[in-house]
């Protein structure tokens, strides 16, 4: 099967993707492209449908990268491909051709830099702890420090789970009323004390205020859509034992 990839006009002259799960070798609940060796899928076939993905974005395997995600504000810079042990961290940035970045998603938002006229990229994986936390800001600012221009920068969210499918508690909207009480906005009234949280939006917001020059969403929900994402909440209601990742790369 063919490779899908989703593309985003805004990051314009620049090789990207945000890959759905068509395409890949895995099988069972991880049937597709997934990416996540962080899964208890087998390597051989994670392995392998990481090299069709770096495939599709011309570049060697070795030249795909990705971090430890861990759900925080830290951002990597890197000039080379990574060796041993990767850094714990949830973005990464660029200066350099040839290599492709990329972060790994179930349900959190995959966001793609890019400022193509200073030559640096940068990608983020921003769930909802890790968007509260700073790291959209936190990617910007190390696209910053390799010649970036925050108001050149286009900043894309790929696909995410969605506000109709991601209900909350009392206690994640306690978390973001002590970060700034104007983050109401983003939640809608549920059933009893549940909530319907907007993680796209509150991800575009931090964006924005981050200064970007563009900031958007591709508008997919990775809950709604199983024939096409993971989405480990999706996982978590079917009672499955485990859940693939997407992938999401952009490479100079």
């Amino acid at each position: 099967m063919t490779l899908e990839i989703i593309t985003a006009p805004a990051l314009g002259p620049v090789t990207h993707g945000f890959f759905t799960r068509k395409g890949g070798a895995s099988s069972g609940v991880f049937g597709g492209l997934n990416c996540g060796g962080g899964s208890s899928d087998l390597a051989d076939a994670v392995e392998l449908n990481r090299t069709r993905v770096a495939g599709a974005m011309e570049v060697a395997p070795e030249a795909l990268l990705t971090v430890h995600q861990v759900h925080s504000p830290d951002v990597v810079t890197v000039s080379e491909p990574i060796t041993g042990t990767k850094p714990r961290a949830d973005g990464l940035v660029t200066a350099t051709p040839g290599l492709a970045i990329a972060v790994l998603t179930a349900d959190c938002q995959p966001v793609l830099f890019a400022d193509p006229d200073a030559g640096v990229i940068g990608a983020a994986h921003a769930g909802w702890r890790g968007a509260l936390s700073g790291v959209l800001a936190a990617t910007v600012e190390a696209m910053e420090a390799l010649g970036a221009r925050r108001e050149n920068i286009a900043a894309v969210i790929g696909p995410s789970i969605s506000q109709r499918a991601y209900e909350v508690g009392p206690e994640f909207f306690d978390d973001f009323m002590a970060e700034d009480p104007e983050f109401s906005r983003f939640f809608a009234g549920g059933e009893g004390d549940r909530m319907q949280f907007d993680l796209p939006g509150f991800g575009l917001h931090m964006l924005r205020q981050a200064g970007v020059g563009t900031a958007e969403w591709t508008g997919h929900c990775t809950y709604s859509d199983p024939e096409r994402f993971y989405s480990f909440r999706r996982t978590t209601h079917r009672g499955e034992a485990d859940y693939g990742r997407l992938i999401s790369v952009i490479r100079l």
